[in-house]
Order: structure tokens, then sequence, then C-alpha cells
């Protein structure tokens, strides 16, 4: 007997394992065109037009940096037509030999003709649909610029022009704070949130377009064309309705909780940009309730940094000094956050999620209002800012240089 069930527990053994051996979804790298970047345009037809930057891996294997060289381009471009992003996808597979493979695009690219002309939710629902795109990939929109000649543009130093693309904008957030990385399922869970509207970044082109799409624009230490962070779009309902940058931008990112770095100047006894606040973390929260039939919105934002920079005579040793120079950075990020709330009640939409957390706090006075929120409450929300700002070190000199002559 026991025989017997060491026999049969053998050919289960081995029946399982002859099972899972199988390699019935495997998937060779020739039979697949891997798909880095989707560029999404409109034609005067009105039709969908899709830029597809295609790895091609026999030029990229020697290294995904450093786009010198005699080898051929590390990425081909397709494009392809249709009245809807699947039928674009489908018939743009007319022209190559192997299947679109969008398991590894980590960039969409929608012009700014197309992202003012219908909401990105219908670009968006068939990506989100399909099982083999990435949730995560980075949205942007092509500022002044078509999304084919972003996504068709060859770069210096990341071999992938999606990559550069992505590393540029992910680096100027952590550094800068006026842009904001916005994956795919970032936009369409801020599309469908109640009481918050989205804002997306966008990327332009320097110099000449057409010298940008030749292997050349890559072997000089100085580039006919390079791609670069634009400003930041502002949707409603969405639809991109505005641009915003400079302080405007970055008073914005402050109030989304995603400026990780910044460099903000400050005044000091009448002399503008006397300093250099360089902002290493900060955490903005944001409360809203209402009052007699009206919403009122309480911000309070931590933030900590150096001195990085100081041009006037002043005495950083002394503790007096440096709380009044941490009121004076206060008072401009107070400033720049009251200059973004007030573009984005002018432009009628609640990029910040003040009707979100209104929602959170109030659900039944929100489903009163919801409706008319962007257009009648928004508009007049009452604002109330504190800041608290902290000087963590001055750098490893104290005071700035005198220099007499």
């Amino acid at each position: 007997m026991n025989k017997i069930n060491r026999l049969m527990c053998s050919l289960v053994i081995i029946g399982t394992a002859l099972l899972l051996s199988g390699c019935w979804s495997k998937k060779e790298l020739t039979d697949l065109a891997i798909v880095a970047a989707l560029g999404i345009d409109k034609n005067e037809e009105g039709r969908y037009v899709g830029t597809l930057q295609i790895i091609n891996p026999g030029n990229v294997a020697g290294g995904m940096q450093g786009g010198g060289g005699t080898q051929g381009p590390p990425v081909s471009v397709i494009t392809g037509t249709g009245d809807s992003i699947v039928e674009l996808s489908r018939r743009t597979s007319r022209k190559l030999s192997r299947r679109l493979y969008y398991a590894h695009t980590n960039l969409v690219v929608i012009s700014e003709e197309l992202a003012k002309e219908e909401s990105i939710s219908s670009i968006l629902d068939p990506l989100e649909r399909d099982a083999e795109f990435r949730s995560t990939a980075i949205i942007v929109i092509a500022q002044g610029e078509k999304a084919s000649d972003i996504v068709k543009i060859l770069t210096l130093i990341d071999k992938i022009p999606a990559n550069k693309v992505i590393k540029t904008l992910k680096f100027t957030e952590r550094t800068w704070g006026e842009n904001i990385s916005v994956s795919m399922q970032e936009a369409i869970k801020t599309l469908v949130s109640p009481g918050k509207e989205l804002a997306v970044s966008g990327f332009r082109i320097s110099g000449d377009v057409d010298k940008g799409k030749k292997m050349e624009n890559t072997q000089q230490t100085e580039p006919s064309s390079l791609l670069y962070t634009g400003s930041l779009a502002i949707f409603k309902k969405g639809k991109l309705i505005a641009w915003i940058d400079g302080e405007t931008a970055r008073g914005s990112v402050f109030l989304l909780d995603k400026l990780n770095a910044s460099a903000i100047a400050v005044k000091w006894e009448r002399k503008d940009e006397a300093m250099v606040y360089e902002l290493i973390r900060q955490k903005t929260k944001v409360m809203a309730k209402m009052e007699k039939g009206k919403p009122i919105v309480s911000i309070k934002v931590q933030a900590e940094g150096n001195i990085g920079e100081a041009r006037v005579p002043i005495d950083l040793t002394n503790p007096d000094v440096l709380l009044k120079v941490e009121k004076v950075i206060e008072k401009e990020i107070k400033k720049e956050i009251t200059m973004a709330v007030k573009q984005a009640q002018k432009n009628r939409s609640d990029i910040f999620g003040f009707g979100e957390a209104l929602h959170r706090t109030n659900p039944k006075e929100w489903k009163k209002i919801a409706a008319k929120w962007n257009d009648i409450y928004f508009p007049e929300v009452k604002i109330d800012i504190v800041v608290d700002a902290f000087i963590r070190r001055t750098g490893l000199r104290n005071n700035p240089h005198q220099v007499n002559k």
C-alpha cells in the first residue's frame, strides 16, 4: 500500500511539474515593438494622431546613457491615425512587423490643442482599460507644441527620449518646485474626485525642432534642440483652461503639498532678493468648514530650509536676527500661496481640493453646493493662511563677506 501511495505522489508531482514548466504565454523580444512613449494629437479632419516612440533594442544595448556614436538611433517613431485611441493603435500595427507592446510605456504626451478641445478623461479611458498599459505612466502636456514633436526629439544624455522627459520632470520637481509629475492613475483619480480639478506639467522644445529629430542632435556638445519643463497646466472638467508659472505655480505646488525643495528669494531691509532660502522640506495641511452658509478654508504650512545666499550685511549668528528672517520668509511663502489661490479663483478651477476637504468634513453641506462649487462658491472662499518657517542652517559661513574699497 505504501508503495502505491508513493507511486501516486510521484505521478502527481511529475504531472504538476510538467504543467508549471509550460511557456504558453511567453513573449519573445524579437516579436515585440516596445513602446516607450505615446504622443496624441488631432488632425484637421478631427481624427486622433498617435505618435509611438519605439525602442530599438540593439541600439541601446551598450548602455542607457550617452547618445553619441555611429550606431543608429535608439528609438524609431511610427505614426498612425484613427477615430478612437483603440483604432489608432490597431491601424498603426499595419506598419510594423512586430506586435505593439505597451507594458513599458512610461510617458503619455497630449497636445495643448487637444487638451483644450476635449476632456482628457476620454483619452485616458482606453489606456486605463488596457491591462498591458501602465497606470504609473507619466502624463505631460505639449505646451505650444505638437505632441508628436515632443516624442520625436532625440536627446543627448539619456538615449531613450521618454526617459529624459520623465527624469527631467522629476528632478525639476525635487529641486525647483514649479512642476509636478502626475501619473495616469493620479490624473484619473483627480478627474473623478468630487471637489478637485487637475493640474499637469507642460513640456516644451527649444531650438530647431527639425534638427532635433536627427541623430546629429545627440552628437554635439550644444544640441540644436532641447526638451525642457514648461508651465503648470490648469484643467476644469477635464479640459485645459490656463497655464501658470513662476511664484504662482510654486504657491500652487505648496498647496498641493508636493513641494520637495526650492529656492525662495527673500527681501531684507528694502533690498529685493537680498537672501535665498533653500527649502528642504515642507508640510501643508488644508482644512475646510462651512460657517453661515459660506465655506472657509484654513491652510497651515510648515517649512524648513537653509540660508543658501546672503547679499547684504547681516549677522546670522544672532538668534533674534534669525527669527526676523524667518518672519520675512513666512511672509514671502504666504504671498505666493495667496497669489496661487487668487489665480485659481480667477480661473474658477479648484486644483487644490478645497471642495474635496469640505466634502470630507461636511458631506451633507457639500452635496448642496457641489454642482455650483467651481463657479459660485470657490471664487468666494475665505482663506486663512498660517506659515511657520524654520531656518535649519546658515551654511558653512555665518556672515556674508564685507568688502570695503
